[in-house]
């Protein structure tokens, strides 16, 4: 399992688990220095002030690629270019502005919500485990070949498949674009 599905699996369990949240941050005020400072460890390994980034990322990514098809369908090719260009840089100086706050507000999220579930519901141990998992050099090494895997393993997949599925493909394409020019009355 590579850090990042780790790091989800945890983050997911912890985040799903923070309906307690409010019952935790009482008890994060007894929560002694040596747990809390593995707690802090786990949390920096997380990366979970990432996860309100990627959720403004997305949607701005996405508004992206649908201007990028609505300019391309619809201006002109000479001022195709420009109009992207002005998108882009909308987009850009959005994410600059929100980004920040977003991300601090995110990790007062976390410290509030998340670390004192963490201490909670894990022991000073298994805590300690938890963080030299995260820390593991093993584990950074197996998340450096994960990459390598998968796209071995999509090759393979691709040249096992690609005559069967290549020509179903293509047939699929046809009929869409049959729908598509009949849907634009052509």
């Amino acid at each position: 399992m590579s850090r990042s599905m780790f790091v989800m699996r945890v983050a997911g369990m912890a985040i799903g688990l923070s309906v307690a949240g409010g019952a935790c941050a009482q008890a994060a005020s007894a929560v002694p220095a040596e747990k809390q400072a593995l707690v802090s460890r786990v949390l920096a390994k997380m990366a979970l002030d990432s996860i309100g980034t990627q959720m403004l990322q997305a949607p701005v990514a996405e508004m992206i690629r649908q201007s990028r098809v609505v300019v391309t369908s619809r201006v002109p090719a000479e001022k195709q270019e420009a109009a992207m260009k002005d998108v882009t840089a909308e987009a850009s100086k959005f994410l600059e502005q929100e980004t920040p706050p977003l991300r601090a507000s995110t990790q007062a999220v976390v410290q509030a919500n998340v670390a004192p579930l963490l201490a909670q519901k894990f022991s000073t141990e298994e805590l300690r485990q938890l963080a030299d998992i995260l820390d593991s050099p093993v584990l950074a090494k197996f998340e450096t070949l994960v990459p390598e895997m998968k796209k071995t393993v999509g090759e393979n997949v691709a040249k096992a498949h690609a005559a069967q599925i290549q020509p179903k493909m293509t047939e699929l394409q046809n009929r869409v674009g049959l729908r598509l020019r009949a849907a634009v009355g052509q």
